[in-house]
């Protein structure tokens, strides 16, 4: 079987513009699988230098470096109801570099000319704000540490010159991912006594955008990798798995369109003034679906999103909330509205990817809260009606979680919420039972009790779940 390295893989190289913080397995089959694909649809041609954002990883930079840092996305999945797959061979990393052990040359990158841009994933823990962060250290602690003290070096070195500020895209799965960057950035210098003329250089010649990014990402794998070695041809160490199905939403001003035109080669790329509505749409009806459907569908004995989808009680349950409950409660059209929704429900039928619900129910509580009860209090308030099947995966939520379950099931969250749920569960009590956990302030940010229905409707929710079992439960509320 062929290495995958240039000697056996013709690689042009192209010129660094892109710095990227994050080497991992999401990037290249989202980010770096992109921009090879605009590259080599000749709408761009741009190089990528991947840096670790944190100490370690030599093992992986190694295979990086036996590869050339070339790799292939393997890509499985659902359009437009029959299956589909892609293989692409990735060619647009240049090099890894690890600042830590090779700081000079990841400087020296980042003061170049041709940079253009920094792409960031350094995971929700990356972007935080770390008080008395040595800018000086080499390479500093944090993401936002590092970012400024680099800024400030390539401020300096170009004399303030506005047409050598960065576009800087964030891809961090937290809400104003970009604009919180620059807000720490801006707290780094504040902190440090750096010059105004550098706080004026961030605001006005450096553009940071919000981004909502969109594509499952099993990784490497390992599982069958030897029959995809042999399906490829080449021996290839950093293979990445994940599904067709591509959406990656970019906020900010109109600059960012005309250097990163991936658009233009057809990749599902949606540049926007402000992101903030495509984002509740989209955790309404994607992560809501999910959140919604796990305390079910657990309950039923599945295991992943594939085998929720194939009982078709819970296939159905899914399909009406998102119809006549969650799209309703959303102000855009409805016919896009509902094309929209199909896209997205369509990748729960991927037999490809093994989506486990245990997985998905991870802090299940504050996701809850964030994902499903939006829909709950528009749905009263803006429409005047109960939304009696998102109600109701609440109270599947609370019976999973009180360990009265059909099922045996050990839920990953806060702890003391999940202690403060069993030691209260009253069986004589239901309604007082879940008063209480509405009404715990620690529990939630929002205020449960503004919605009296609410608390009723979840209560009936749970005596039914304990009464029928959940079958018969779910099948008593969907028409």
């Amino acid at each position: 079987m062929k290495k995958i390295n240039k000697t056996t893989v013709d690689k042009k190289e192209l010129p660094v513009k892109i710095l990227q913080f994050g080497e991992g397995n999401f990037l290249r089959a989202f980010v770096d699988w992109m921009i090879h694909k605009a590259n080599e649809a000749g709408v761009m041609d741009h190089g990528v230098v991947a840096v670790q954002p944190i100490a370690g990883g030599e093992f992986v930079a190694n295979i990086f470096n036996e590869q050339d840092s070339m790799y292939h996305v393997y890509l499985e999945g659902i359009k437009d109801k029959k299956p589909v797959k892609e293989v692409t061979l990735v060619k647009s990393i240049n090099k890894v570099l690890n600042p830590y052990s090779q700081y000079a040359e990841y400087e020296k990158l980042f003061l170049s000319e041709e940079l253009e841009m920094i792409i960031s994933n350094t995971t929700e823990a990356g972007i935080r704000y770390e008080e008395g962060d040595d800018l000086n250290a080499t390479p500093p602690k944090s993401f936002p540490a590092k970012m400024t003290a680099l800024l400030h070096k390539r401020y300096k070195k170009f004399k303030g010159d506005v047409n050598k500020g960065l576009l800087i895209i964030c891809c961090e799965l937290i809400e104003d991912n970009g604009s919180t960057l620059r807000e720490y950035i801006l707290k780094h210098a504040e902190y440090n006594k750096l010059e105004e003329g550098f706080i004026k250089w961030i605001n006005t010649a450096c553009h940071f955008y919000d981004t909502l990014v969109d594509r499952i990402v099993p990784g490497f794998p390992k599982e069958n990798i030897n029959e995809i070695k042999e399906e490829l041809g080449f021996d290839d160490n950093l293979v990445v798995k994940g599904e067709y199905f591509h959406v990656w939403a970019i906020g900010g001003d109109s600059i960012i369109k005309e250097k990163l035109p991936l658009d233009k080669a057809g990749l599902n790329v949606l540049f926007m003034d402000d992101i903030k509505d495509f984002r509740a749409k989209k955790v309404r009806i994607l992560n809501g679906s999910h959140t919604a459907m796990v305390p079910v569908a657990l309950q039923l004995g599945c295991q992943t999103v594939m085998d929720a989808f194939n009982t078709p009680e819970v296939e159905k349950y899914i399909n009406q909330m998102v119809a006549t409950e969650v799209l309703p409660a959303i102000d855009e059209d409805p016919e896009e509205l509902k094309a929209f929704a199909a896209k997205i429900l369509e990748r729960f039928y991927n037999p490809y990817l093994k989506h486990y619900l245990k997985d998905i129910s991870l802090n299940s509580i504050s996701k809850w809260e964030t994902r499903d009860y939006p829909t709950v209090y528009d749905n009263y308030k803006k429409l005047g009606k109960s939304p009696r099947l998102t109600t109701f995966s609440f109270a599947a939520l609370l019976v999973l979680y009180s360990g009265k379950s059909e099922v045996s099931f050990t839920p990953n969250d806060t702890p003391e919420f999940i202690e403060f749920i069993k030691s209260t569960y009253k069986e004589y009590d239901i309604n007082g039972w879940v008063s209480g956990i509405l009404q715990n302030k620690t529990m939630w940010k929002e205020n449960f009790t503004e919605i009296p229905e609410f608390g009723e409707e979840v209560s009936e929710g749970v005596k039914l779940i304990l009464d029928k079992g959940m079958l018969k439960a779910l099948k008593s509320i969907i028409n």
